[in-house]
């Protein structure tokens, strides 16, 4: 199929194009557009057909459950049984917001949408191009990343292009996204309720809002494989690029050092070599092929351009990427969440 590509202009235009998305979505299609977070992969949640749709599209394993974007409160009650008090705290800081939360679903949601399980998880988007889709869609939304399954998550629409043009029915182009990771996932079906993926809702801010919290097993590096992924993300290989990713972790100018030590083997072996590094340490590295990720000042900045870093050396044709650790505190520990499964766990401790 020829994939429709429509740009958001903030002008009466755009109303056509919401309403010809929303009759995709209605009709059982795929339709790929912008939230806070990265791009999702769109269809009508509560139809078997369509979130089967998704995974055939994406090439996504059936047992990766799906999460579900809502425009309004009160389309919650469609698809989860039961809210808890401390949901609704954090529905009431969080929501619209990069926040996820799992609940009990309603037995109206289909099991392709949950990937198998008795719970679903459900978002409110706070990017105006999501809201507005799915308010003209009349419907709840399934979307997961609008990228084949696996690579790095895509922040602009030219990410969604080269991952699913002819596999898709419509790209909605709203620019580049905010954030650049996936939302945090709560699990509110058990008490005290458990983090099972980081992102830019910290657990710190988590805890402010709710008191204590505990950690999913996985997600600590206590099992090494969940027997049934609760949320997107925690059993398969995710946001890996190309190229053989190995981050170096340790004291930064012995990592330095450690990474211009292995880049310069590599190079001598014939292989293309790509860097990551941040503004604070760009010229201590050699060759020419160094990207900066961001300011250690400003962990936002580097959780932003993270997966598009990865996207850039894939199309350079790298075969062997290194990269520097970060704090794993507050928004970093989402930051090393992406990168140790972009990695396949390859961590070089000094």
């Amino acid at each position: 199929m020829d994939t429709i590509i429509k740009k958001i202009t903030n002008s009466p235009e755009d109303k056509e194009v919401y309403q010809q998305a929303a009759q995709i979505i209605h009709n059982g299609g795929l339709v790929a557009f912008p939230t806070e977070t990265v791009y999702g992969l769109g269809a009508d949640a509560m139809n078997k057909a369509a979130a089967a749709q998704i995974y055939q599209a994406k090439g996504r394993p059936s047992d990766n459950p799906l999460i579900i974007h809502i425009a309004e409160v009160e389309e919650l009650g469609r698809v989860a049984e039961e809210v808890n008090e401390k949901a609704k705290k954090l529905m009431k800081e969080f929501w619209p917001g990069p926040l996820t939360l799992i609940f009990r679903k309603k037995k109206e949601v289909p099991f392709e949408t949950t990937g198998g399980l008795d719970t679903v998880a459900v978002r409110m988007p706070s990017h105006p191009v999501a809201q507005k889709l799915i308010k003209e869609s009349r419907t709840v939304i399934a979307a997961p990343s609008a990228n084949t399954s696996g690579k790095p998550s895509p922040t602009q629409a030219s990410h969604v292009k080269e991952d699913l043009y002819g596999k898709i029915d419509m790209l909605i182009d709203g620019g580049n996204v905010g954030i650049g990771i996936e939302s945090t996932i709560m699990d509110m079906t058990v008490e005290p309720p458990m983090l099972l993926r980081p992102g830019y809702i910290t657990m710190p801010m988590l805890e402010q809002a709710i008191g204590k919290i505990q950690v999913d097993p996985f997600l600590a590096g206590d099992m090494k494989e969940p027997v049934k992924p609760k949320a997107p993300g925690m059993k398969y290989r995710h946001y890996a690029p190309k190229a053989e990713l190995f981050i170096v972790e340790g004291e930064l100018s012995q990592v330095v050092a450690k990474i211009n030590y292995l880049a310069e083997e590599k190079r001598k072996q014939g292989y293309k070599i790509g860097i990551i590094a941040t503004e604070e340490t760009k010229g201590f590295y050699c060759g020419d092929s160094v990207r900066v990720i961001g300011t250690r000042k400003d962990e936002a900045s580097i959780a932003k351009h993270l997966f598009s870093v990865l996207r850039e050396f894939d199309k350079m044709g790298t075969e062997y990427i290194f990269s520097e650790a970060f704090s794993e505190e507050n928004l970093g520990q989402a930051i090393m969440n992406r990168l140790i499964k972009a990695a396949g766990h390859q961590i070089i401790r000094l």
